[in-house]
């Protein structure tokens, strides 16, 4: 079975989210501890839980999402999975951090890609990648299809959606992937977002102004 754990970090008000298992793999999943005192937070919280982070793994790379890439990855030894159309907003994240007066040392290891149809494993637990673009190129969540969940970034929120303001970003291409990828999940799948609180398909079919249901 899956756990979450999900830390708010950074001025941006960013949800981190601690994925893992009943054996205590974990998942890192877009680290946005910026100060000291939050990477102090993840890390204790990762010992307390008794958890083995075994993946480092970002939906997408705008800078409030990655701020804690660097710090994950050498505190535990673990090398970076984004998808390949990401890279670019990945390599841009500093240049933001600079303009938003948040300077960060940018993650520059190794990078493996994640694949639409190549699914992950935590443990013996199997976590679908769905292509989710429009909030950013190259943006993916996470699915637990067997404990209906998924984790979508800034993809949509509660009765809201990723802004598209953004370098890459477009508001059709992000209005298309949220009813075809997403509404098209059970109305009880859980949808746990970037910023904000949990929501539910269900209720962002019916509730959520900025991308409706057709019919």
């Amino acid at each position: 079975m899956l756990h979450l754990n999900v830390l708010l970090f950074s001025p941006i008000q960013e949800n981190t989210y601690l994925l893992h298992d009943d054996e205590g793999n974990c998942a890192v999943i877009d680290p946005g501890c910026y100060s000291p005192e939050e990477r102090e937070l993840l890390s204790r919280t990762i010992t307390d839980l008794k958890l083995n982070p075994v993946l480092l793994l970002n939906t997408h790379c705008h800078l409030d999402h990655v701020f804690g890439n660097r710090y994950v990855a050498e505190t535990y030894g673990l090398e970076l999975h984004i998808h390949p159309l990401e890279k670019q907003m990945l390599d841009l994240a500093p240049v933001s951090g600079l303009m938003w007066d948040m300077p960060f040392e940018n993650y520059e290891g190794p990078i493996h890609h994640l694949q639409p149809g190549r699914n992950i494993m935590l443990g013996v637990e199997e976590l679908e990648v769905i292509f989710t673009p429009g909030h950013s190129p190259g943006s993916v969540s996470f699915l637990s299809r067997a404990q209906g969940f998924v984790i979508s970034g800034d993809v949509l929120f509660r009765e809201g959606v990723g802004r598209t303001d953004l370098p890459g970003g477009n508001f059709t291409t992000l209005s298309d992937t949220i009813i075809r990828e997403l509404y098209t999940l059970p109305d009880a799948t859980v949808v746990h977002s970037g910023h904000g609180p949990a929501t539910t398909i269900g209720w962002e079919k019916t509730h959520n102004r900025f991308v409706c249901m057709p019919g």
